[in-house]
C-alpha cells in the first residue's frame, strides 16, 4: 500500500503557515498596544513636555552632558512611530551645537529610520502595506531599488522636502537590503540635519540680538537643498 507523502506534507507545511499567521498576528497585536500606550502616554502623561519646543531646550542645555543618549532614545522612537523629528533637530543645535547636534540627530533619525523600515517589512508588513501599498512612489521604489539601491536612497534623502517618516515605511516595502539602505540613509541626510540644525544655532543667536545673517543662510541652504530635486526633474524632462 503506496502512502502519498505529498498529501502529508501539504498538509504540514499548511499548518506551519497557519501557525506562523496566528503567532504573527499575537506579535502584532502585542506590539501594536505596546505602541499605543507609549503613545497615550505621551500624550495625556506629564511626558507630554516632550513636544513642548520650550521645555525641550531649557531642559536639554541644563543637562547637556546627560542628555545625549535620551535624545537619541526619544529621536528614535518618535520616528520608528511616525512623528517627524524636526523639532528635536532644531532644540539639538541649540543644545548641542551645530556639529555635535548634527551628528547626534542623524544617529538618532537613522536608528529610527531603521526601526520603522523593519515595522514595515517585518512587525506590521499587512498593515503597512494597507496604508501605503498603493501610494504612487513605491512602484517607482520598488524598481529604482533593484537597479541602483544606494544611489536611489542617497538621493531621495538628500532632498528634506521628501516625507521622511512615510519613506521609511515605502522602504520596508522594497525588496531593498537593509544595509545598503541604513548606510544611504546616514549619508544622505546629513545636509537636510545640518540645516535644520543650523537654524536652531542661529534662530537663538538671531532671537538673542545677535548676528543675523547664519539664520538666513541656514534658511538658504535649507531652500536650495528643497529645490536641488525640482531641478534636476526639469533637466531630465
Amino acid at each position: 500500500m503506496k502512502v502519498n507523502l505529498s498529501n502529508y506534507e501539504k498538509i504540514g507545511s499548511y499548518r506551519n503557515k497557519k501557525l506562523h499567521k496566528r503567532t504573527h498576528k499575537k506579535f502584532r497585536i502585542v506590539l501594536i498596544t505596546v505602541i499605543i500606550s507609549l503613545l497615550l502616554l505621551l500624550i495625556f502623561s506629564p511626558l507630554n513636555v516632550l513636544f513642548d519646543k520650550m521645555f525641550l531646550v531649557e531642559y536639554l542645555q541644563k543637562n547637556q552632558c546627560c542628555v545625549i543618549i535620551p535624545f537619541i532614545i526619544v529621536y528614535t522612537i518618535l520616528t520608528i512611530i511616525g512623528i517627524p523629528g524636526t523639532v528635536l533637530t532644531v532644540a539639538g543645535g541649540v543644545v548641542f551645537g551645530i556639529w555635535w547636534g548634527t551628528l547626534w540627530s542623524v544617529i538618532a533619525a537613522t536608528l529610527g529610520a531603521l526601526g520603522a523600515f523593519w515595522t514595515a517589512r517585518y512587525l506590521l508588513r499587512d498593515y503597512i502595506k494597507h496604508k501605503f501599498g498603493r501610494h504612487k512612489a513605491l512602484t517607482k521604489f520598488n524598481q529604482a531599488v533593484k537597479d541602483k539601491p544606494i544611489a536611489f536612497v542617497l538621493a531621495v534623502r538628500f532632498a528634506p522636502i521628501s516625507p521622511f517618516n512615510v519613506v521609511n515605511f515605502l522602504f520596508g516595502l522594497t525588496p531593498i537590503h537593509w544595509f545598503y539602505y541604513t548606510i544611504a540613509t546616514f549619508f544622505g541626510i546629513i545636509p537636510g540635519t545640518l540645516a535644520y540644525t543650523w537654524l536652531g544655532t542661529s534662530g537663538v543667536e538671531a532671537l538673542e540680538g545677535g548676528d543675523r545673517l547664519p539664520f538666513f543662510l541656514a534658511l538658504g541652504l535649507l531652500t536650495l537643498l528643497s529645490l536641488i530635486p525640482f531641478c534636476y526633474r526639469h533637466k531630465k524632462r
